[in-house]
């Protein structure tokens, strides 16, 4: 039996939530936040047989997409000036962990 745990934006949890749900895995949603950008994401906690975790897994990368966004970045020019100038950065996607799990139960 495995845990996995899929870290997903904001923008795609409701999408990977409903893929999961129609394809008959349960999850428990948890609120996180990411510590470079510090912007919304959703921790998926999901139980399942060994066999399933490739499954599991596709429903999280055809759901989870990566896409570009601009941020605000702090740049000093050495002088003690600082200027404010926005940084494209990748966001999205889905940082997965799967780990072995002695014992599941449901109380």
């Amino acid at each position: 039996m495995k845990l996995i745990y899929a870290i997903i934006n904001n923008d795609d949890s409701h999408s990977v939530q409903s893929a999961l749900t129609k394809s008959g895995f349960q999850a428990t949603k948890l609120a996180s936040s990411g510590g470079f950008l510090l912007s919304g994401n959703t921790t998926f906690m999901i139980c399942s047989e060994d066999d399933k975790v490739d499954e599991i897994l596709g429903i999280i990368k055809d759901h989870s997409h990566k896409r570009r966004q601009f941020v605000p970045n702090a740049a000093s020019y050495g002088n003690g000036t600082y200027t404010d100038f926005p940084v494209e950065v990748t966001v999205g996607g889905a940082t997965v962990f799967v780990t072995n799990i002695e014992r599941f139960e449901k109380v």
